[in-house]
């Protein structure tokens, strides 16, 4: 299976009011990703997200492309060690 890994995404654009996060919810879950995704005050989304590193790969390859209404600006990515902190994958209202 390989290493489980730790993806935390930036992204910055018009990602706010369109579904952003929603539209990451469904495609982490599908992906069998654990972790989060936000709104940040920047008005930036955040995503983190736990999993192989195929299935991260593909969830990152979506933030860059969005939902339809989102204008993406640029995607930010840090990659880490896995923390196995999460149990599923959510949206998260701070």
């Amino acid at each position: 299976m390989g290493d489980i890994r730790r993806l935390n995404a930036i992204v910055t654009g018009r990602v706010q009011g369109v579904g952003f996060r929603f539209f990451t919810e469904r495609i982490a879950n599908r992906l069998g990703l654990v972790g989060f995704t936000r709104n940040l005050p920047s008005g930036a989304v955040e995503v983190v997200a736990e999993g192989a590193q195929p299935p991260l790969e593909e969830l990152l390859a979506a933030l860059r492309e969005g939902p339809s209404a989102a204008q993406i600006s640029e995607v930010t990515v840090h990659w880490a060690p896995a923390t196995g902190e999460f149990h599923d994958f959510g949206v998260r209202y701070w």
